[in-house]
This record gives structure tokens, sequence and C-alpha cells, in this order.
């Protein structure tokens, strides 16, 4: 922790627009998305019993995706880290994750790791995280604008074959 850490915050807090300052904190000021989050809804119940499992979010831009992704690592008492499939690269996944595996096996709190445009994934991104999703070192929470039905991992593991077009 360095000396000038709590002020070096408040100077990035103080930075930030105004949407980013007024954004919801926790799920009783998050607004929308009431067949999930409503009381005695899926999600809601899932977080309240601490048993959140990975997701994925599917929705146009400044919908909510990753405020909720937040909101969900502050409510389950995780650790939040955030990665860009765009901008990072199967290094970046690899220290994320080895920073988690490192924190709960020290004792720390797991790790919500949030991945925006899951969707770009490509297959090398996709293996190096599986084994750590797969044994709950990270829940993970993508987002993502294109429908993960037909964007998201499945392209990538069908083999390719003479019948399939590319």
């Amino acid at each position: 922790m360095s000396l000038f850490e709590k002020a070096e915050k408040e100077n990035l807090d103080r930075a930030q627009p105004l949407a980013a300052r007024m954004r919801p904190r926790s799920l009783e000021e998050f607004i929308g998305q009431p067949h999930l989050l409503g009381e005695g809804k899926l999600l809601r119940r899932l977080v309240t019993s601490d048993r959140l499992g990975s997701v994925i979010f599917f929705g146009p831009p400044g919908t909510g995706k990753t405020t909720l992704a937040r909101i969900l690592a502050r409510e389950t008492s995780r650790k939040f880290a955030q990665l860009s499939a765009i901008l990072h690269g199967v290094k970046d996944l690899r220290e994320v994750l080895a920073g988690a595996r490192n924190t709960l096996a020290t004792g720390g709190p797991a790790t919500l790791l949030f991945i925006d445009e899951i969707h770009r994934f490509n297959r090398a991104q996709q293996d190096a995280m599986l084994a750590d999703v797969e044994d709950g070192i990270v829940t993970l929470v993508g987002a993502t604008t294109s429908n993960p039905f037909f964007r998201c991992f499945s392209s990538n593991r069908l083999p390719r074959t003479k019948s399939r077009p590319l």
C-alpha cells in the first residue's frame, strides 16, 4: 500500500464523469431486469445465497452489463477483475488467473472475472481460462453485444470440415 494511495484514489474518483459517479453500487439501486433481479428471482437468489455461477450478459451498449458485474462482485464479496477480449491476450489472462489462484490459496476472497466483448475471445484465450473456471478459481461473467447463442465459443469449438462453410 502506497503512502499516497488514498489521495490518489480520491483524485481519480473526482476525475470520473458524472455517469460513472452516479452508477448504482448495489442490487437495490440497479434498475431493470426484474425477471432476473427481482425479489425471489433466479439471479437475486444466487447472489443472496452466495452460489453465483458463471454467466454471460447480452445486450446493447450502455445497458448496465459492466455495472451489474461490479455489483455482483460487491454483493458476493468477490474481488473484481476486468479484461477486454479485444485489448487483452492470453498473457494478460494468465496473469489475472494466477493472481486469483494465489489470492484464493492464501485465504483471500474468490475472484469475479469480468470479460467485456467475450464473443471476441479466440480458442487460445478460451483454453487458457477453461480449467480455472471449471475448478472455481474464478467466476466468469462475460458481456457481449452479440447474441451469445451464435457468437460465444461455438464457432471456435466446431471442427472445420469440408461440408461446413468457412
